[in-house]
């Protein structure tokens, strides 16, 4: 199978997790980003009006409290908005899952399709997201600083970044062991030098904490297990249902191998 067919089937079962995806942020997710504006607003509310009271006691002559317009409509985010990006985010990492199965079947171990895309979900659901998230938890998209959007941003993707290296460099550390302590005991070897490593840089990464005083505890329960559940799904349909499907397609190679060896 050529990676062109590979990276299609890979985007294909992308858009089909992005479906899923959907349905579970629209129904969990969606109920506490609301509540987590509402409080926002609440908070600026009550900044605006202390201000202006304020100003009042000064004998000063404020102008009325305006609220801005939104630029988009809640119902447009969280409809058409939250789906887009949805989609563009699954498709784009079903494409990436697709090019690594490629580069790691048949490198990582003599494993089927599907256990091999089993494995690679799992290593990339810790990777990318579960070990960040760890170090930077989810937040609604109301809370923290709009000024410090940048600098979050980039740290987050830098721990990205790092995880996913460590993980590349763990399991090239069982490959390597694999012939001298077995398939069991290097596996738990390139799974601790994993976890000692990711340690050491989320400790040296900087720490965030713009979480406002007094915000809703459930709501940023809430909205954390629906980002966690949304993750969890895309990565299960990418192992699952990209394994299933190329399954058939290398089992005659598969089986000439096994006959020769």
């Amino acid at each position: 199978m050529t990676t062109g067919a590979l990276l299609w089937r890979g985007m294909i079962v992308g858009f089909v997790a992005a479906l899923l995806s959907f349905a579970l942020l629209k129904t969990v997710g969606e109920p506490a980003v609301d509540r987590a504006i509402a409080f926002e607003t609440a908070m600026d509310e009550a900044k605006a009006t202390a201000e202006r009271d304020a100003a009042v006691a000064r004998g000063e002559n404020p102008p009325p409290i305006e609220q801005e317009p939104a630029l988009v409509s809640r119902a447009v985010q969280g409809g058409i908005g939250l789906f887009t990006g949805v989609a563009v985010y699954s498709v784009a990492f079903g494409g990436l899952f697709a090019l690594a199965f490629a580069v790691c079947y048949g490198r990582i171990g003599d494993w089927s399709p599907r256990v091999t895309a089993a494995a690679l979900a799992l290593s990339g659901f810790f990777a990318v997201y579960a070990v960040p998230i760890l170090k930077y938890p989810a937040n609604p998209p109301s809370i923290g600083n709009p000024d410090s959007i940048g600098l979050r941003t980039a740290i987050y993707f830098g721990m990205i970044l790092l995880s996913l290296g460590v993980m590349i460099a763990a399991w090239n550390v069982r490959n390597r062991l694999i012939g001298q302590l077995g398939a069991w005991n290097g596996t738990l070897v390139a799974g601790a030098v994993y976890v000692v490593a990711v340690v050491m840089l989320a400790l040296a990464m900087p720490s965030l904490n713009e979480v406002p005083e007094g915000f809703p505890a459930v709501v940023l329960w809430q909205f954390r297990m629906a980002s966690l559940g949304a993750q969890a799904m895309m990565w299960a349909v990418l192992g699952l249902g990209f394994g299933a499907w190329v399954e058939h397609d290398f089992a005659p190679a598969r089986q000439g191998r096994l006959r020769i060896a």
